[in-house]
């Protein structure tokens, strides 16, 4: 099999299987009621300041309409706390509950192990050349998406 070949089989598996282990990864006894959707959200809401509305719509690359179906599920299900603005009553912030973070910190950590093990046994030139491939790769994501 050529360089080629290998690079497509490889991206389309680990594309697959990231979404099915960050899933398992994801689903414990713990947060057992969320998806990956609502990790992403959770992610992009972050454990830092609430944010509004739209920042955190623009970061996931949907509308705010969208967004607050899935808000409305996560502050059920008790992992985002919704407030209003001090400065402006029509804001609405959205920040992590206590379970949301611990959410977050759940999924961080799987990123963490997820990292650790694709950097294990390279060294720094080895690690390099990844890290350009892979913002190559990003680059060509984000000009296709543009592109549409």
């Amino acid at each position: 099999m050529d360089a080629y070949d290998t690079f497509h089989e490889t991206l389309v598996s680990l594309f697959n299987d990231i979404m099915e282990l960050e899933q398992k990864a994801i689903i414990t006894d713990r947060f057992k009621n969320i998806t990956n959707n609502d990790m992403h959200i959770i992610e992009a809401i972050g454990d830092k300041a609430a944010k509004n509305m739209s920042s955190v719509a623009k970061a996931l690359k949907v509308t705010v309409g969208t967004l607050t179906i899935a808000i409305n599920n996560l502050v059920k299900k008790g992992y985002v706390d919704r407030i209003r603005s001090e400065k402006d009553k029509r804001v609405v912030l959205i920040s992590l509950s206590e379970l949301g973070r611990e959410a977050y910190v759940h999924h961080k950590n799987f990123h963490e192990k997820m990292i650790d093990a694709m950097m294990e046994g390279l060294d720094e030139h080895e690690t390099n050349v990844l890290v350009k491939a892979l913002t190559s790769l990003n680059q060509f994501f984000k000009s296709y998406q543009s592109d549409k």
